[in-house]
């Protein structure tokens, strides 16, 4: 149950502290909250239309981050994002809640990527960082450390000093949804962002892992609208399932240009062929999974374990 107003502790009561009620409410863009690139001249998506161009035409990864965070596309989760940073868990009711969409975080050149379905209302909505500021964030963080993948075994708060290494973390729906369940209109209307963020990294990605079923799911159309080639039938998701994927299509690379009054040199050669791409599948490490034994501290290291042989990665690096 949420405090409501009035009531001890609770916003805009007496009891709570002058800038705790200065501060509720979601962000501003460009005020100086850690991490957050964008300013009050990012362009903002109204609507599904606009999620397309925005996202296409984002000029650099820097940018498409900033467009993401200030997205009010789904009217719903607009407005459930902005709610919940406005009246507050009581345990969190002097802090201010971030309340805007959470873009794309770590690494910019990533060898592994880590989808997960949606940021949590008082976690990821509240910190301006995914699998930031809760229990899930900190059974995850503790394993990518342990795996030598995140620079500290617990992330707090945005500007804590964490740093992913060789890694990124996205989320098929950018802003937390009531119930932790968005609507299949809601995942698709937010589907571009994360396309067009794998589109930019890609190049060096080469290994994707989905937390949970849900993101399996929602992560499917997304590859095939990347241009990703996926195997003809799609594997059941399961902890430790796995499917191997044709990377899209490497653009040709342009042939040299001939002397002034010369003929053009020859037709533009193929680019360089890539690597395949790992999905891995990983049980979400929710508090009902982690209480009950459902997954494990070794069986979430062995995902990260199997990522990093799979890309590659030096064990020390």
């Amino acid at each position: 149950m949420t405090s409501t107003p009035g009531t001890p502790g609770a916003p805009g009561s007496p009891e709570e502290p002058d800038a705790a009620v200065a501060a509720r409410g979601p962000v501003p863009p460009g005020t100086g909250w850690p991490g957050d690139v964008a300013t009050a001249a990012t362009p903002v998506a109204h609507d599904a239309d606009e999620v397309r161009q925005l996202a296409a035409g984002a000029p650099t990864l820097l940018e498409l981050v900033a467009r993401q965070s200030v997205c009010r596309a789904c009217p719903r989760l607009v407005d459930w994002r902005e709610e919940v940073a406005r009246v507050r868990r009581r345990s969190f009711a002097t802090e201010q809640y971030w309340g805007r969409p959470i873009p794309g975080w770590g690494d910019d050149k990533p060898e592994i990527v880590i989808v997960g379905l949606a940021p949590a209302a008082h976690g990821g909505n509240r910190t301006g960082r995914v699998f930031t500021g809760d229990r899930s964030g900190d059974f995850l963080f503790a394993s990518l450390y342990r795996c030598g993948l995140a620079d500290s075994p617990v992330s707090v708060t945005a500007g804590d000093g964490q740093r992913l290494r060789h890694t990124r973390m996205v989320a098929a729906v950018r802003c937390a949804p009531p119930a932790n369940k968005p609507t299949p209109g809601e995942r698709d209307t937010c589907a571009p962002w994360l396309a067009e963020e794998l589109r930019r990294i890609t190049p060096s990605a080469r290994v994707l892992i989905c937390l949970g079923g849900f993101a399996w799911q929602a992560l499917w159309p997304v590859l095939r609208a990347t241009g990703f080639v996926l195997p003809s039938r799609r594997p059941a998701f399961g902890h430790g399932a796995e499917a191997e994927l044709g990377p899209p299509p490497v653009p040709p690379v342009p042939a040299a240009s001939g002397a002034p009054g010369q003929p053009s040199g020859p037709a533009a050669s193929p680019g360089p062929a890539a690597p395949p791409v790992l999905l891995l599948g990983c049980y979400h490490p929710s508090q009902q999974n982690t209480f009950t034994g459902r997954i494990t501290p070794d069986m979430m290291d062995a995902i990260f374990r199997r990522a990093r042989a799979y890309a590659g990665l030096d064990p020390t690096a």
